[in-house]
């Protein structure tokens, strides 16, 4: 039986594939889904026309990504990843290779423009219920993304071989060791030495350049394609596939290419501007995105003054260093307080059911393990504790805009905790420091834990039937 001719292609917007190169492109869509591609994820694609400032984060994270991989891969023309080699051949990229300050300042710069465009992203997620159902996913696609952008900037720090990239990365592997019965094995393994040196600094060469760009590419891909399949939310999480024209096209949408493209160029105008003015002007800011110690030589020998690490870890340092034996005692009576809320609150038999069972053996385990390891746990579960947010918060409605006046404190209280924590974990530790920390991780943890319950109390706004603009 013949093949049937395929029909030839139409663009949405753009007519029949009959202008220059039609022909080719015709050619190629008989062979590759390349518009079908193009319809489904751009040209008639509706996205709620009510987006607002705060989604211009997703887009610019993506153009950052790219940033970070061109420029990522012109410095590995040059870069020696050899501990007796290391530091001289960064120098050599800003001094001698012509243009090399210029590409390694935008990959350092790039770094912290990444990290706070990824935050603004999660904070607009926050604001208006981007985790809610049907969209559970995407948010859980997102968070995996963060947590692999930590590690790939963890595993690119200790690359340039500074003072502070080095004794950065010995506290941070240091950190394995506490663990118990697995600690020792587990940070020998990450370091591929008994010390940091010429191997760890191989493996994380890897994992930094090839592994680990990898994998966030593909998760990107698989964060994109869940949006697409359930959609975009917006400011008043209202879904616009609920009410459709004749054609079934949503009423309250608009086609992302051309209207979004054209918006987010303006952001990534925008975003061009303040990111060359940093890049020209001031690349270190002040010793946050690049710090002063590490333009000197990694010494072994020579442990620097104060030892912190990047801005964008800095409050999860916080709640580390805000465990002491003393906070432990603070710690086990938040443990009872919060299991007798669930017992005498919660109507779900499984709850109380798993309170009564956990709660006995982690006080048991609070008085046998030392408090340095339930640091490194509490710091691990306040990076982890994001992917609970679409089963924690229990409210009718998505956005903030119709939330009470619980929810709208509870999320500027955790705002401004999260940034106090940011700067104390910069800072050198004091009596007065830990004591804002430990208050201040407090708080980060109860906006969490305490979500099921201020957001069923409060009383809520009517959401509208359609979008506002």
């Amino acid at each position: 039986m013949a093949a049937t001719k395929k029909e030839p292609v139409v663009v949405s917007g753009a007519g029949p594939l009959n202008a220059p190169l039609g022909g080719l492109l015709t050619w190629v869509d008989q062979r590759f889904p390349l518009v079908s591609q193009w319809k489904d994820h751009m040209s008639e694609y509706y996205a709620p026309k009510n987006f607002n400032f705060w989604y211009y984060f997703g887009s610019l994270a993506l153009v950052i990504l790219v940033l970070q991989i061109v420029t990522g891969i012109f410095l590995t023309m040059h870069y020696k990843p050899s501990a007796a080699e290391a530091f001289a051949s960064v120098e050599y990229i800003m001094r001698d290779v012509p243009g090399g300050w210029l590409i390694r300042y935008m990959h350092s710069t790039g770094a912290s423009a990444f990290f706070l465009v990824i935050y603004l992203h999660m904070f607009r997620g926050l604001l208006y219920g981007s985790y809610r159902a049907p969209r559970e996913l995407i948010w859980i696609f997102g968070m995996v993304i963060y947590l692999a952008l930590m590690a790939e900037a963890f595993f690119g720090y200790l690359l340039p071989w500074g003072q502070m990239s080095f004794w950065g990365a010995q506290v941070i592997i240091n950190l394995f060791d506490a663990l118990p019965i697995i600690g020792p094995d587990l940070s020998t393994w990450v370091r591929g030495d008994f010390v940091v040196g010429d191997a760890t600094l191989n493996r994380f060469f890897a994992f930094h350049v090839i592994a680990l760009p990898l994998a966030i590419l593909g998760l990107v891909a698989a964060h994109i394609l869940a949006l697409h399949e359930v959609g975009s939310n917006n400011p008043d999480g209202v879904e616009i596939k609920e009410h459709k024209n004749e054609k079934g096209i949503p009423v309250d949408g608009i086609p992302f290419f051309p209207y979004y493209v054209v918006k987010d160029a303006l952001g990534v105008a925008v975003f061009a501007a303040v990111f060359c003015a940093i890049l020209f002007f001031a690349p270190e800011m002040g010793g946050y995105f690049l710090e002063y110690n590490n333009f000197v030589p990694a010494d072994p020998l020579k442990t620097p003054s104060h030892i912190a690490p990047v801005w964008y870890f800095t409050p999860y340092y916080s709640i580390l260093r805000a465990v002491t034996e003393d906070f432990i005692w603070v710690l086990r009576a938040g443990v009872v307080a919060y299991t007798l809320l669930i017992l005498f609150t919660s109507r779900g038999c499984l709850s109380k059911l798993l309170a009564v069972a956990i709660a006995p053996v982690v006080l048991i385990a609070m008085g046998v393990i030392e408090a340095k390891v339930w640091g490194v746990v509490l710091m691990g579960v306040a990076s982890m504790i994001f992917f609970l947010m679409p089963w924690l918060d229990k409210s009718p409605v998505k956005s903030i805009r119709y939330k009470g006046k619980l929810s709208r404190w509870a999320l500027t209280i955790f705002t401004v905790v999260f940034l106090v924590l940011g700067y104390y974990g910069t800072q050198s530790v004091t009596p007065a420091g830990t004591l804002i920390s430990q208050i201040g991780s407090l708080i980060y943890f109860a906006f969490f834990l305490l979500m099921p319950w201020y957001t069923q109390m409060e009383q809520t706004l009517p959401v509208p039937d359609r979008v506002t603009t």
